[in-house]
Formats: structure tokens, C-alpha cells, sequence
């Protein structure tokens, strides 16, 4: 019951309107409300004194500001309308004004209609004529030269050539080439035409390049010649007409040919500016500093040559220009001079080193030069035969030395050493080898050189060495020759390539060195008395008889030897010989010292062998031979 009358006053209350009015305002939440926030903003503005009468009046005075807004909003735009209506005017004056422009001008259009279609096809012909001119100017300015350019190619009355030349030059000849595309088109007759025109200019554009080419080429006369930038140019536009340009180089040739003739001429007479350096022919008592001089300036004259020549040609093509003829044309000149000076020097001079030095120069140079000229040119050929020539006095010379030595041959000196002739020789020799190791040439060269050197020197000298030893006795000639020999081994020991003769020279020592050894042991053996006893026992047949049983092999004559070879066992060098104490080599002396010994060692034990043997009836052959032959080697050697 106390429910249902809970929901009846609910529901007075939610038809009350006041309440529901309440009920809204309560549950509105005016922070989420933008607009009645704005209208409280606005409201507070205006509504200052919250009073009885002001809330009253509150609907009629917003009422009052918003008419009185409105009022103001109306007579703001009033001016506005006011403005727009004059602007209307203007336009529809300015509208007015077009209008009838645009009448005018459609009635001046339809009268001036014909002038316009006129003027519209004399501006399209016009446009036309500036586009054949521009391609007429075009085609003249690409087949056709300017009148400078025909004044500059044709020149001035003195012969002078200007720097543009070559431009119009080139320019001419390619007018020339590209007339070829005219001729591949209808334009055949215009072609032929200008590329006549263009030929005629091209002729007489070369023949007066040539004539002042070949002017300035014979100009070049001077020691230091001026390569000028307009002379290279002019050589290298000189290559389409290959016999122009050959006859052009061709003066600059003998210019510098004839300079080259008169700088070889002051250098050897006259010497450099102010006399330094002094001229060549005060050196001509020195040979080897005057032919060195006048090959030291060839080979700088040369390559001095070939730089000026380069430089004249640095922009040609090198199959064009034949730069070594040239340059062996320019050289040819002084071949006269220097070849008679220098066969002057090789005629007089006698001393073998000093032709083999010679030789040896000229070799060098000859393969320097090579390197800068060709080697069919006249200059190194000049030189080849010089160096041949000399090679050929060197090696007379050699010959004529050898000739005096077997004609008057030295007797060997009391001590079995080297005769003057003999030390003379291996010095000469010393110094032409020393002279040829020094020099600069192929191995294949000194390999030869050096056989022919020592076929020269060496053979006489072992002939010398023999005659001068024929009137000696075989010891006296085995150790002359070991010592003469020895001195020739020492000195080729020295030099490379002498392997062979060093081989020939040691088994002629061994061949003498055999004879002092077999002397050395048979003068031992008979001073020992055992070489009797040694012939006998070599000689003894079993059919004989015993050994004791023979003349001279008794016990009382070998114990008398054996006392005697006791003796030289306690002093072995008491019997050497005097031959073997003159050898020059400590190495040749102790060899046959060592193997005269072992001579006499194995003779020693033949002999013990023979004596202890009990088939030789000997009673007490230990006793007679009381060394053994290991005792005798152990106190020998």
C-alpha cells in the first residue's frame, strides 16, 4: 500500500512541468554545454546587478539588445548596398563601353580583313627569305672562304707567313673534303665547282708554303738553330704533298749538314766560344784523349741533331717522315775529317795497349751511337771501319812484338827465373787485358778477343820460353820452364775466359814437373846408393839365382846403403836438388818434394821387399833392412 502511494507522487511530480523544468536544469551540466556557456559570457556582459527587477526584465532587455544589434547590423549594410550600386553603375558603363568596342572592332576587322591576309602572307614569305639566307650564309660560310682568308693565303709581296695561314689551310681543305657529300646529292655542278675553286687555292696555298718552308730550312746554318712554332706547322701541313716535305727536309738537311761540317771543323781548330774548350788538335799528342774528344763530340753533335730534327717533325706522322736517312745525311759530312785524323793516329801509333784502348773506344762509341742513328748511317759505318782497322793494328802489333821476341831470344838468368823479355811480355799482356776488361762490349766479342789475344802472346812466349832453354841440361830446362810457365798461369789466372789456356799451360808444368820429380828421386837414390840395388831387383829374372847371390846386392853393400838412407831419413831436405829450390811456386815445390818422395818410398819397398823375401838366400834380412816401408813413408812424408 506504501508503494503505491510512492508511485502516485512520482508521478504528480513528473506532470508538474515547473518540476520538470528543475529536473532539467539540475541534471544539465553546464561544463559540456559550449553554447550556454557562450550565452552566459555574452549575458554578463550586460546584466550587472542580480536583482528582483533585473531578472523581471531580463526577456525584455535581451529582447532590446538584439533589436537594437539588429539596427546596427541593417544601417552597416546600408553603406554596403550603397557602395555595390555604384560599383553596378561602372560596370554596367565599362559594359556598355566594351560593347561598343567590340562593334568597332568587328567593323575595322571586316574593312581590314584583305590587308590582314596580306600582311600574313608577307611575314610567312619573309620568314621564308631569313631562312634561305641563314642556310646561304651557312653554305658560304662552310664552302666558301672569306676575303681575309684569301689575302692571308695568298700573302704579301715580302713572303712573310701569317700565324692564320694554316687556319685558312685547313679550312681550304676541308671545303675540299666535304665538297665530296655535295657530289653525292643533286648538287653535283655547285661541287665540282667549288672543290675546282678550292683546288686552285689549295696549289698555290702549298706552293708558296713550300718555297717559304724550304726559305727558313736553309736558314738553319747556326750551332744552336731556333726550331720557330711556324716552321713545325708548316712541315706538318707539308705532309699531304709527301715530295715537298721530303724537299724541304732535304735543305734543312744540308743546312744543318754544313753546320755540322763547321762545328767539327772549330771544335778541332778553333775550340768553343772564348776558347773554352780549347780546340781538339792541341790533345793530338794524346791519342786516346784526341780520338776520344772527336768521338765525344760526334756522339753529342748527333743526338743534338736528332732532338733539333725531332722537333722540326714532333707533329708529323712517323710513317711519313724518314727521320734516320735524314738524320745519317745531316752526320755523313764529317765522316772525311774525323776518319783521316783518326787513321793518322792509328798509322803512327806502335804501342800495342794504347790500339787496343783505341779499339776498345771506338767500340763503345760505335755501339753508343748506334742508339741515336741508324746503323746503315755513314758516321757509324765510318767508325766500324776505324775500329776494324784498328783492331787489325792492335793484333799487327801484338805480332810484331812476338816477331822481336824470337828473333833475338834471352839465355834464362842464373836463378832459373823469368828473363826481362819474358816480364816485358806478360805486363804488355797484363795491360790488354786489363784494358779489355774494362771495355763495353758482347761476351761473345771478349770470348774472342781473348782467344785471339792469347794465341797472340802465349804461343811465342812458350816458343821463346823453349829455344832460350834448349842449351840447359833437363833439370836445368824442367824448372826454367815450371817458373816461366807459372808466371804466365798467374797472370791469365787473373781474367775470365782464359779456362782453356790455363788447362793447356798446367799440363805442360805436370810435363815438366815429371822431370824434376824422376831426377829428384834418382839423385836421392844415388847419393843413398840404392839405385843400383833398385836397377838390379827391376831387372832380376827368378832364373837368375837369388838376389844375395848378384854383384853389388851382398848384405855387406846394403847395409853400407842402408846406413847411407839412414842418414837422409834424419835430414830428407839435405839431398835436395838445387833445380827444385829455384821454383817460383811454393805449391809446384812442395808437389814435387812430395812426390819424390813417394818415388823413392815405393823404390824403398821393392828393395825391403826383395831382401826379406827368403827365396833371395838373405840369413837375416830384417836386420839389413831394419825400417820397415811404413816407417820409411811415416818419416818421409
Amino acid at each position: 500500500m506504501a508503494n503505491k502511494d510512492e508511485k502516485d507522487n512520482n508521478a504528480q511530480t513528473a506532470a508538474n512541468p515547473l518540476s520538470r523544468k528543475l529536473n532539467k536544469i539540475l541534471e544539465t551540466r553546464l561544463d559540456n554545454d559550449k553554447e550556454m556557456l557562450e550565452a552566459l559570457k555574452a549575458l554578463s556582459i550586460f546584466f550587472t546587478e542580480n536583482n528582483l527587477r533585473s531578472r523581471r526584465n531580463l526577456r525584455s532587455d535581451i529582447e532590446k539588445r538584439s533589436l537594437a544589434i539588429n539596427e546596427e547590423f541593417l544601417s552597416a549594410f546600408q553603406a554596403v548596398k550603397e557602395q555595390l550600386d555604384s560599383v553596378y553603375s561602372d560596370v554596367q558603363a565599362m559594359n556598355e563601353c566594351c560593347q561598343d568596342m567590340t562593334n568597332r572592332l568587328k567593323a575595322a576587322k571586316a574593312k581590314t580583313h584583305h590587308l590582314i591576309s596580306q600582311t600574313t602572307s608577307l611575314h610567312n614569305e619573309s620568314q621564308k627569305l631569313q631562312l634561305r639566307e641563314q642556310v646561304a650564309n651557312a653554305f658560304l660560310e662552310k664552302f666558301q672562304l672569306k676575303p681575309d682568308e684569301i689575302k692571308i693565303l695568298r700573302g704579301t709581296r715580302d713572303g712573310g707567313l701569317h700565324a692564320d695561314f694554316f687556319k685558312a689551310l685547313a679550312k681550304v681543305k676541308q671545303i675540299h673534303s666535304d665538297c665530296k657529300f655535295l657530289l653525292r646529292t643533286n648538287h653535283q655542278t655547285a661541287g665540282l665547282e667549288i672543290m675546282e675553286s678550292m683546288a686552285l687555292h689549295q696549289e698555290s696555298a702549298y706552293e708558296r708554303l713550300y718555297r717559304w718552308t724550304q726559305n727558313q730550312c736553309r736558314q738553319v746554318t747556326q750551332d744552336t738553330p731556333d726550331v720557330s712554332y711556324l716552321l713545325c706547322q708548316a712541315v706538318e701541313a707539308l705532309q699531304d704533298r709527301p715530295v715537298l716535305l721530303k724537299y724541304s727536309l732535304d735543305e734543312f738537311g744540308k743546312a744543318r749538314r754544313s753546320a755540322v761540317v763547321r762545328g767539327f771543323i772549330d771544335a778541332l781548330t778553333r775550340g768553343g766560344p772564348g776558347g773554352t774548350p780549347r780546340p781538339i788538335e792541341l790533345h793530338s799528342h794524346d791519342p786516346l784523349r784526341y780520338v776520344g774528344d772527336m768521338l765525344a763530340w760526334l756522339h753529342q753533335s748527333s743526338a743534338s741533331e736528332k732532338e733539333y730534327l725531332q722537333s722540326l717533325v714532333k707533329n708529323c706522322s712517323a710513317n711519313v717522315i724518314q727521320l734516320e736517312e735524314i738524320l745519317g745525311n745531316i752526320t755523313e759530312g764529317v765522316c772525311t775529317p774525323f776518319k783521316v785524323r783518326v787513321e793518322q793516329v792509328l798509322v803512327s801509333e806502335q804501342d800495342p795497349v794504347i790500339l787496343y784502348k783505341l779499339d776498345n773506344l771506338l767500340k763503345f762509341y760505335h755501339h753508343t751511337i748506334t742508339q741515336i742513328i741508324s746503323s746503315e748511317a755513314a758516321l757509324l759505318t765510318t767508325v766500324a771501319e776505324i775500329q776494324d782497322l784498328s783492331h787489325r793494328m792492335f793484333f799487327n802489333s801484338l805480332t810484331s812484338h812476338a816477331n822481336r821476341l824470337l828473333d833475338k831470344v834471352e839465355l834464362p838468368p842464373p836463378d832459373l827465373g823469368a828473363t826481362s823479355s819474358l816480364t816485358q811480355t806478360l805486363q804488355l799482356l797484363r795491360d790488354v787485358l786489363a784494358c779489355h776488361d774494362a771495355s763495353v762490349v758482347r761476351i761473345d766479342d771478349k770470348k774472342q778477343d781473348y782467344k785471339q789475344i792469347l794465341a797472340c802472346v802465349i804461343d811465342p812466349l812458350l816458343q821463346m820460353c823453349s829455344v832460350s832453354a834448349s842449351r840447359l841440361n833437363a833439370v836445368d830446362m824442367a824448372a826454367y820452364m815450371v817458373n816461366s810457365i807459372h808466371l804466365m798461369n798467374t797472370t791469365l789466372s787473373l781474367y775470365e775466359f782464359t779456362d782453356a789456356r790455363l788447362e793447356m799451360l798446367n799440363a805442360q808444368t805436370e810435363a815438366h814437373l815429371d822431370t824434376l820429380v824422376s831426377e829428384q828421386a834418382s839423385y836421392i837414390l844415388n847419393r843413398v846408393g840404392l839405385a843400383q840395388m833398385y836397377g838390379s831387383i827391376q831387372q832380376h829374372r827368378p832364373e837368375h839365382g837369388p838376389l844375395s847371390s848378384i854383384s853389388g846386392l851382398d848384405e855387406i853393400a846394403i847395409k853400407s846403403a842402408m846406413n847411407k838412407f839412414d842418414s837422409y831419413l834424419a835430414q830428407p831436405d839435405s839431398l835436395t836438388l838445387p833445380q827444385c829450390s829455384l821454383i817460383l811456386s811454393s805449391t809446384v815445390r812442395a808437389s814435387a818434394k812430395k812426390r819424390s818422395v813417394e818415388l823413392v818410398c815405393q823404390a824403398y819397398k821393392q828393395i825391403y821387399n826383395a831382401i826379406i823375401d827368403p827365396k833371395n838366400n838373405y840369413r837375416d834380412g830384417q836386420n839389413i833392412v831394419p825400417r820397415t816401408p811404413e816407417q820409411v813413408v811415416h818419416l818421409l812424408m
